[in-house]
């Protein structure tokens, strides 16, 4: 390819979906899954991760994910745009590294007048070794920080911690059922193996691209909250092919990863609250059209669970584990009217996700066209 193949939007959406195993269900395990990902955003305890999972594998138990975590196969870390993500134990060491001006910059931007004189290399020396001795909370390990350090705001200084530090949140939070209070302890102590000293940049882009390929530096960027990764493409193009979508924009892609045809057909999927398949490109209408960003993600940051019809966000959905005298429920909210068809698709998946969760409880679309 030469760079002047142009890649429609809607073909564009079907191979993102392809990619991410939303035309047809994967058979591989959780943590193959996990990683061929890059992750999972899971900064909401613990739903997302699972349900992500869910819309991808069949025959996915959640039993399966929180063994993973139990057994440190998989670890909840800061990465990918400073966020909580759910990735394996060997990602989580190569990765870390990577982000780390990521965090650096998250760091400066909130916290960096109030952290302004202090020696920070002396602060993470004493923040590894009292969550070593044991896994804190932000909200003990900050006075803890602050008790040698007079008039300084613990909170900030957590901050610092998890700036500096490659802090992975321990069972039981992010597990499904049960969860707790976010106690963190050190990638290294919890793994019992060193950070990758020599990470890639040119594997991270490449693993980008498996995932979330076709894409343009800028959706790399986005994906990953790294900046100037268009040198990293444009030595990696020898390998690699290229299009432009109907923007004229430049896009990069692995020779031998699916494109399906744009009128394949896609689905009706339930996909995950704060999924990255929304978060990870810089132009997010392949899947997401502009006139339903805002619905779907609101100002503070939260990103609904998303009803794919045909390929693109149709609406939102959430899981209601109710309470003592309230029945558990999938409620979904469809942003356009619902054909017969898919209406009776969503209800499908709707039911899929309520056995996950323990089975019974009722499905309710609340109209909202």
């Amino acid at each position: 390819m030469t760079g002047t193949d142009v890649l429609t939007t809607r073909a564009l959406g079907r191979a993102l979906l392809a990619r991410q195993h939303l035309l047809n269900r994967a058979t591989v395990t959780a943590a193959e899954m996990v990683r061929h990902l890059g992750g999972l955003q899971a900064q909401a305890a613990p739903q997302p991760p699972y349900l992500g999972l869910l819309a991808r594998l069949d025959g996915f138990a959640p039993e399966e994910l929180t063994g993973l975590i139990e057994q440190r196969r998989v670890v909840r870390i800061a990465l990918q745009r400073g966020t909580i993500h759910l990735v394996t134990a060997d990602d989580c060491l190569s990765l870390r590294p990577l982000v780390q001006p990521v965090l650096d910059q998250g760091l400066r931007s909130a916290y960096g007048k109030r952290l302004a004189g202090l020696d920070l290399d002396a602060l993470a020396d004493e923040a590894r070794a009292l969550v070593e001795e044991e896994p804190r909370t932000f909200q003990q390990l900050g006075p803890l920080l602050a008790a040698s350090r007079p008039g300084r705001d613990p909170a900030a200084l957590a901050q610092a911690a998890r700036c500096l530090l490659p802090l992975v949140q321990v069972p039981p939070r992010g597990l499904w059922g049960r969860g707790g209070a976010a106690a963190h302890t050190t990638a290294e102590h919890w793994l019992g193996r060193p950070l990758d000293p020599a990470p890639s940049l040119d594997g991270l882009a490449l693993r980008y691209l498996a995932a979330f390929g076709p894409a343009t530096a800028a959706d790399l960027q986005k994906w990953c909250g790294l900046t100037r990764l268009g040198p990293v493409l444009k030595r990696l193009a020898p390998g690699l092919v290229t299009f432009r979508d109907e923007h004229g924009r430049l896009l990069y892609d692995l020779p031998d990863a699916p494109r399906p045809d744009p009128s394949v057909p896609a689905p009706v999927r339930l996909v995950a609250p704060f999924d990255n398949l929304v978060l990870s490109h810089a132009d997010r209408s392949r899947v997401l059209p502009e006139e339903y960003r805002p619905r779907l993600m609101t100002q503070n940051g939260l990103v609904s669970g998303i009803l794919l019809v045909d390929g693109l966000v149709a609406g939102d959905w959430q899981l209601e584990e109710g309470g003592r005298d309230e029945a558990r429920a999938v409620v979904i909210h469809p942003y356009t009217a619902l054909r017969r068809a898919d209406r009776q698709a969503a209800e499908s998946e709707a039911e899929r996700v309520l056995a996950f969760a323990g089975g019974g409880g009722a499905v309710r679309f609340e109209e909202s066209v």
